[in-house]
């Protein structure tokens, strides 16, 4: 038995390097079009657009990046998500660039260990909270953006 465990962990920590891979069939499926998708989170975009960032904040006065799509997701699309963009990070599928969908998340890094998330919109451009401006709408095709992506994984379907 102690075999047959060691061997799947070799198996699985074999599959951790960065691959191209299709989203999995298993993801929730909330039965809303892309458009319906977009609808909802331009509604959010309005609703936080200019809210400062805050470390840690998770509310009008100031939020970060994890907490904003948690509360998106949990307002739009009634899921709930972790609250951190660490444990965000492990959520769904990963899937690639070319299939990216309006409510994909998007992760960037951008430093050392930090990391960032957004809600992506359509066009490579996405809705997050950023340090600088607060609740906005980016490109992903932005030098800044461009240079530091890391992943998107899809949660629903």
């Amino acid at each position: 038995m102690i075999r047959v465990l060691t061997l799947a962990m070799l198996v699985l920590a074999g599959g951790c390097g960065r691959q191209t891979v299709e989203p999995p069939t298993h993801l929730l499926s909330l039965g809303l079009s892309q458009s319906e998708v977009k609808t909802r989170l331009l509604s959010q975009y309005v609703t936080w657009q200019g809210v400062p960032y805050r470390n840690g904040g998770q509310g009008r006065r100031g939020l970060d990046c994890s907490a904003f799509v948690q509360l998106t997701y949990q307002q739009k699309f009634g899921l709930k998500l972790p609250r951190t963009t660490e444990q965000q990070a492990n959520l769904g599928g990963l899937i690639t660039n070319s299939g990216l969908r309006p409510g994909d998340l998007i992760f960037f890094k951008t430093g050392w260990n930090d990391r960032h998330i957004g809600i992506y919109l359509e066009k490579y451009r996405f809705i997050h909270v950023s340090t600088t401006v607060g609740v906005t709408i980016s490109k992903m095709t932005d030098p800044y953006w461009y240079e530091r992506y890391w992943q998107a994984r899809r949660v629903f379907n």
